[in-house]
């Protein structure tokens, strides 16, 4: 049933034209998130010689990074039996590789929500993020044990950004990004088919060519472009494959469910998706023991993130 809420609040004519396709997503604001991040903490984290104590430093001066590192670790994905609320704790429990990936995360978070548009319910927002972050973590999983070698952040990226397509769309197009969230769709692709009708682009060139004017790494912009349709990518085609093996993924966790309204993914359906032949053949098995875990402890990760 259509959720109310969730209506456009004008009416959408569509597709637009290539012209005002490109002035609308031109006049999204510029996110020097994208571009820079945090120098010191990230030399800290790349340094095997860091100190708990010079990391929970760096975090301090970050208010908000604080803030969500505490809400993870006290989430109950660690299960701890007291509360956390020193910062150095919080590090020693969380690791360096989740403090990588939420050093990374907020201040894309918070420089995108200003491009959150009133007519954005913000439940559909937090689903938006919710969904990317589940995604770059199981992405970063999945590539982990994936035919390809990663030396940066971009396997967690990847999943990240995935959907900025869709945070675009709150800006340039809201009234689009509603009516798409109030549509029953079969399939992550079928919204693809829905986006094309209503905009004339979906919601993955959208977010690669935005990416691109922000000059993001290739295989960043060819992993959102590509990432309901890995075989037509002209190359970096595991990233692509990857995310949307975690697309996948995150939906069966039930992590995306008002960012549209898709049916519920059933157990293994992904093993039919052309990104997981890519990635592990016609006949292969998901690796990584660790993944079946991380699916059951997502809603609770994520509560720390969001």
């Amino acid at each position: 049933m259509s959720d109310p809420a969730l209506q456009p609040s004008t009416t959408v004519t569509a597709p637009y034209g290539e012209e005002e396709i490109r002035r609308r997503l031109n006049a999204c604001p510029k996110l020097a998130s994208l571009e820079s991040s945090n120098s010191a903490l990230r030399s800290l984290l790349n340094a095997e010689e860091s100190q708990t104590s010079q990391i929970a430093e760096v975090i301090r001066r970050d208010p908000s990074l604080s803030a969500r590192l505490l809400r993870m670790v006290n989430s109950v994905y660690f299960g701890l039996s007291a509360r956390v609320n020193n910062i150095e704790e919080a590090v020693f429990f969380l690791g360096l590789r989740r403090i990588r990936e939420l050093a990374m995360a907020t201040p894309v978070i918070e420089d995108m929500e200003r491009m959150q548009s009133a007519s954005v319910p913000t439940r559909l927002w937090k689903d938006i993020w919710s969904h990317s972050i589940a995604t770059a973590i199981l992405s970063r999983e999945i590539l982990t044990v994936a035919p390809i070698a990663t030396d940066d952040d971009t396997d967690y990226l990847v999943g990240l950004l995935h959907n900025v397509g869709k945070i675009v769309m709150a800006y340039a197009f809201p009234d689009e990004l509603m009516a798409v969230a109030n549509t029953p769709v079969r399939t992550p692709e079928d919204v693809c088919v829905l986006e094309r009708e209503l905009i004339g682009w979906d919601h993955a060139q959208i977010g690669a060519y935005f990416l691109e004017r922000h000059q993001i790494a290739e295989e960043i912009v060819f992993a959102v472009r590509y990432h309901h349709d890995p075989t037509h990518a002209p190359c970096h085609h595991f990233f692509a494959a990857g995310v949307q093996v975690a697309d996948y993924l995150a939906r069966h966790a039930g992590v995306g469910r008002i960012i549209e309204q898709i049916e519920p993914v059933a157990a293994d359906s992904w093993k039919e998706l052309e990104g997981w032949k890519i990635l592990y053949g016609e006949n292969g098995a998901l690796p990584g023991a660790s993944l079946p875990l991380t699916l059951k402890r997502l809603p609770s990760l994520l509560k720390g993130l969001t």
